[in-house]
């Protein structure tokens, strides 16, 4: 049997099992039936953060930004690209720094945009400001496989 992961769901927050050699399929939350790797980055909050990023067995990408930010806003449309070019083999998740303090603190947000790359929980690496396109998924891919 091939390894399997799990996959936290993004509408009801169900833990689902999924093996590994089946993310091209297209899974779905055995709960609610939503796509378990959705092709947009998914909000997450200080409430969702555990489950949906920390307890993923999917590498996840974490862009923590605001609204008022205007690096972050150019970088909006390359993470939105990535989201759908990067599954089903990572998550991307945007985390709203307002809205979102304590977990923008918790990892110690300075400057944003600020991206982090998750790995079983653990932060792997990290990166501040915009990146554009061609730098932001070859730097995400790059660590995914290292």
């Amino acid at each position: 049997m091939a390894d399997s992961l799990h996959i936290p769901c993004p509408q009801c927050g169900a833990v689902n099992r999924v093996p590994a050699d089946r993310l091209e399929q297209g899974p779905v939350c055995g709960r609610c039936k939503a796509a378990l790797i959705p092709d947009k980055p998914m909000e997450v909050t200080d409430a969702t953060f555990h489950q949906q990023v920390e307890r993923c067995g999917l590498p996840v990408v974490a862009d923590f930004w605001a609204g008022w930010c205007q690096p972050c806003q150019t970088m909006a449309p390359v993470v939105d690209a990535a989201a759908r070019n990067l599954r089903p083999n990572v998550r991307v998740v945007k985390v709203d720094t307002e809205r979102s303090q304590q977990t923008a603190a918790r990892f110690g947000i300075r400057s944003i945009p600020t991206i982090i790359l998750f790995r079983g929980g653990q932060e792997v690496d990290r990166v501040s400001g915009a990146m554009q396109a061609n730098q932001f998924e070859p730097w995400v891919r790059q660590r995914v496989a290292g």
